[in-house]
């Protein structure tokens, strides 16, 4: 393996910087390629069908022209829909993320379990088969909200978001019927972990658990026997919409991401 090829994480956003977080931290001198879709923003609002043939045809490309080690899906709503599609097309690992459904059952001592994602991860049958597996003696309860992805976005665009704010886009979860026997959420959209702060002050009584770290030994151990530079290049993040502004730069160089291009 030629130590310069790179982790290529994709997702709509900025969301997936909450597994590039812990990846970077089991592999602190990895090349990054960062790919974010804000021209597909946000794809909780979109049809399965479009995802499914959009993530692969933006990913084909990019590893041909990165040649990366392998490939992270870090978008949860990507991953349920169209992981078997991008592994299918790409001759490469690709990784995906799925919902920290196993580990909260597992906390879980009231039985009853949250599951808050967007509204196209939350609905797949996908999340149905890991809470039968894993959850059949919990109440599982689902909410899509699409303001929280807006809000992760937001904040990491340097704008103010307010623990109220937070707390509106996520309470309808708890005002389900047992909603308020909650005990911990998973966190089922790589957005969310990035407001991790403003969600534990908005409901201090609930543990809040996300599949990233999972995820970033999930990568150190496919990768464990390559070699890695000496010390890290510069991060490359790639949009495919708009550039990113001042604030969001700043933000992105806090993960090591300097090299801001454009597709």
């Amino acid at each position: 393996m030629n130590p310069a090829a790179p982790l290529l994480f994709f997702d709509s956003g900025v969301g997936g910087l909450s597994v590039l977080r812990p990846t970077l931290a089991l592999l602190p001198t990895a090349p990054i390629v960062y790919v974010a879709d804000n021209a597909g923003f946000p794809y909780g609002a979109r049809s399965e069908a479009d995802i499914a043939e959009r993530v692969p045809a933006l990913l084909e490309p990019l590893v041909e022209r990165f040649h990366p080690r392998l490939v992270v899906i870090a978008c949860n709503t990507a991953s349920t829909i169209a992981l078997d599609h991008a592994r299918s097309a790409l001759d490469l690992p690709v990784v995906g993320t799925v919902p920290a459904i196993k580990p909260a059952a597992e906390m879980s001592r009231s039985r009853v379990i949250g599951v808050l994602g967007t509204q196209a991860t939350v609905r797949q049958p996908y999340v149905d088969d890991l809470a039968a597996r894993f959850a059949a003696d919990c109440t599982v309860i689902r909410h899509g909200s699409p303001e929280l992805v807006e809000l992760a976005e937001a904040k990491l665009a340097g704008e103010a978001v307010s623990v109220k704010a937070v707390r509106a886009a996520a309470q309808p979860m708890f005002d389900a019927d047992r909603g308020a026997e909650i005990d911990v959420v998973v966190l089922a959209c790589t957005h969310f972990p990035l407001l991790d702060e403003e969600l534990r002050s908005a409901f201090p009584s609930v543990a809040l658990i996300d599949g990233g770290p999972g995820i970033a030994r999930r990568i150190a151990y496919l990768t464990r026997d390559q070699a890695w530079p000496e010390a890290p290049p510069p991060g490359i993040a790639l949009f495919t919409g708009a550039p990113p502004s001042g604030p969001l730069r700043h933000s992105l160089a806090r993960f090591a991401l300097e090299d801001i291009r454009l597709l």
